[in-house]
């Protein structure tokens, strides 16, 4: 969800909004820091974990919507307060906007649209640091069969950047999710060139020879993080093997992940083994996270808005 760009509408709709944030967390709590909501009066966008609190949090901010900008910080205990079975301790930010916002709520709307960032804010008199955007990774999905197209679908919604590389004419649908450009591209293997650190690549193709060509040139590719390939265990032991013979060094061919998927889902057919691959994808994506330096955001330390 981008916030800001959301809040920034809201206003230009609505005329006023209430984002609620989770600014800190203590034990088990159903959502992390960071998570956001935005708060108007017939409704609300995003979520802070449901239950009693998001309830009680959505009815404390319509409170605070009308005419003036406002601000409060609260702390809840989700057992003792709220009966909550999470048992830990979450503390909120909430801050109401009206059309006087507007200049400065475009502003974090226009760094929002450029990616990820962090910065420190002042909120009720109290400095607080907040992430905002999407780091989207990168995934290169080669082939436009009945599972390419089933992945396509079970990635649209998630935070990924998705390429999706076939080299036939007229092998893709006419309408794919916002989160998917199209490249049809006689040589496939090109287009790893390219790939920025931390890419994920899915081979999939209509034919195994190509399938052992992107494999390798993504084997051999130390910007793709993990390389993915459709099909047996029979399959992986001949693709090990040529690519053995070709020279690929073995931890990048022992890393291959083939066949695809979280265990467990024993399904051929494509949306289930769509379900999986994307599952096995936020998985992969999760340890790049807390992995590679790179992920994280930009910081600022420009405070922004000023105490209310």
């Amino acid at each position: 969800m981008k916030t800001w760009s959301l809040i920034l509408t809201t206003l230009e709709m609505h005329g006023s909004c209430v984002l609620v944030s989770v600014i800190g967390t203590q034990g088990s709590a159903p959502r992390e820091a960071g998570a956001h909501m935005i708060v108007t009066r017939d409704g609300y966008y995003g979520s802070i974990g449901g239950g009693t609190l998001e309830w009680r949090a959505i009815a404390a901010a319509q409170t605070m919507i009308g005419p003036s900008e406002a601000a409060r910080i609260s702390s809840h205990a989700l057992g003792p307060e709220l009966g909550q079975c999470c048992g830990g301790r979450v503390e909120l930010a909430m801050e109401a906007f009206t059309p006087g916002s507007i200049a400065r709520v475009k502003e974090l709307a226009e760094r929002e649209d450029q990616g990820h960032f962090t910065i420190t804010r002042l909120i009720a008199g109290r400095s607080v640091e907040q992430s905002f955007g999407e780091h989207r990774r990168r995934i290169y999905l080669f082939g436009a069969g009945h599972v390419g197209r089933a992945l396509v679908l079970a990635l649209a919604p998630l935070p990924f950047d998705v390429r999706w590389i076939d080299p036939r004419p007229e092998a893709f649908p006419r309408a794919v999710p916002q989160n998917v450009s199209l490249h049809q591209i006689e040589e496939p293997v090109r287009i790893l060139a390219n790939a920025p650190a931390g890419s994920i690549a899915l081979v999939m193709t209509h034919s195994h020879a190509l399938d052992l060509a992107i494999v390798d040139a993504a084997l051999r590719c130390p910007a793709i993080a993990h390389t993915g390939l459709i099909g047996s265990l029979t399959k992986r032991a001949r693709f090990e093997k040529r690519l053995r013979e070709a020279g690929v060094a073995a931890s990048r061919i022992e890393a291959l992940i083939c066949p695809i998927g979280i265990s467990g889902i024993k399904s051929k057919e494509p949306a289930m083994i769509a379900t999986a691959t994307a599952a096995q994808i936020l998985v992969l994506d999760e340890a790049l996270r807390l992995a590679i330096p790179a992920d994280a955001p930009h910081h600022s330390t420009q405070r922004i808005g000023g105490s209310r």
